[in-house]
């Protein structure tokens, strides 16, 4: 299963955390980054990139964007080649190429729609657009033979990630599930520590580890971290940022600053 996916990451620019949000004296300069699916029955993108918006907001986190079509031009794709877009979840910053897509299926949580129409959430325009045509799921569901989303709530409570499955192994395409690979290492040392039975005190960890696990996941991607999470024993690399051959794939802010 999945030797006939290929995955590319898309750079679709970066954006500035302030000092305030990330802890420390200094800001940091985070990347924007998606991914193209291809498989069997078309091509998934997960995540559209840093949508425009109000004036605090572009003022609070200093967006530089990439434009997606000539992201996906760089790799031999148009946006009308697009079958399905995923989003993680509809902050401004994963779903802002969404209105290019009218009448392309675009997937999310059911939760997660409620929560950005109840507004004070996201960008509107980026959600309610001419010909928006969502797909909305509650909880885990297999899209084609060997992808799957998984509800991976933390981020927000409707934040899902994409798994694609391979014989040899599984790509979980994480998007803010955690925000660097670092972060989903030390869970996953927390989760063995537990399972291993090491007594309290233990760090927490999110509960849809342990269902990741059952993907065997070989290599984490993140969409605001370039790092790559990989399991400590060697194994073949299902992919990478240039593409990697895999198997067939079934089924279908105002003044204040927007939350990313």
């Amino acid at each position: 299963m999945g030797r006939g996916i290929v995955v590319r990451r898309l750079d679709l620019g970066w954006f500035v955390r302030p000092a305030s949000e990330v802890g420390g004296p200094h800001p940091r300069v985070e990347p924007a980054l998606a991914y193209l699916v291809r498989h069997d029955g078309g091509l998934l993108l997960f995540d559209t990139g840093i949508g425009e918006a109000d004036a605090g907001t572009e003022a609070h986190y200093r967006p530089r964007r990439r434009a997606l079509d000539e992201a996906l031009a760089g790799v031999g794709v148009g946006v009308g080649d697009i079958s399905m877009v995923v989003n993680c979840h509809l902050h401004f910053d994963h779903c802002g190429g969404n209105p290019l897509f009218g009448g392309v299926p675009i997937l999310v949580q059911d939760v997660e729609l409620a929560a950005a129409r109840r507004g004070d959430y996201t960008v509107d325009s980026l959600i309610d657009f001419p010909g928006a045509a969502y797909e909305e799921v509650r909880g885990e569901v297999e899209l084609h033979p060997g992808i799957w989303v998984v509800p991976t709530p933390g981020h927000t409570d409707g934040h899902q990630s994409l798994v694609l499955r391979r014989d040899d192994g599984s790509v979980v395409l994480a998007g803010q599930a955690h925000d660097f690979a670092s972060e989903f290492a030390s869970a996953q040392l927390a989760r063995d520590a537990a399972l291993h039975g090491v007594e309290q005190p233990l760090p927490p960890y999110p509960r849809w580890l342990d269902r990741l696990a059952d993907f065997d996941p070989r290599r984490v991607l993140f969409a605001h971290d370039s790092s790559v999470w990989e399991p400590a024993a060697e194994r073949p690399n299902p992919v990478s940022t240039n593409p990697v051959s895999t198997n067939p794939v079934r089924n279908r802010e105002a003044s204040a600053p927007r939350r990313r």
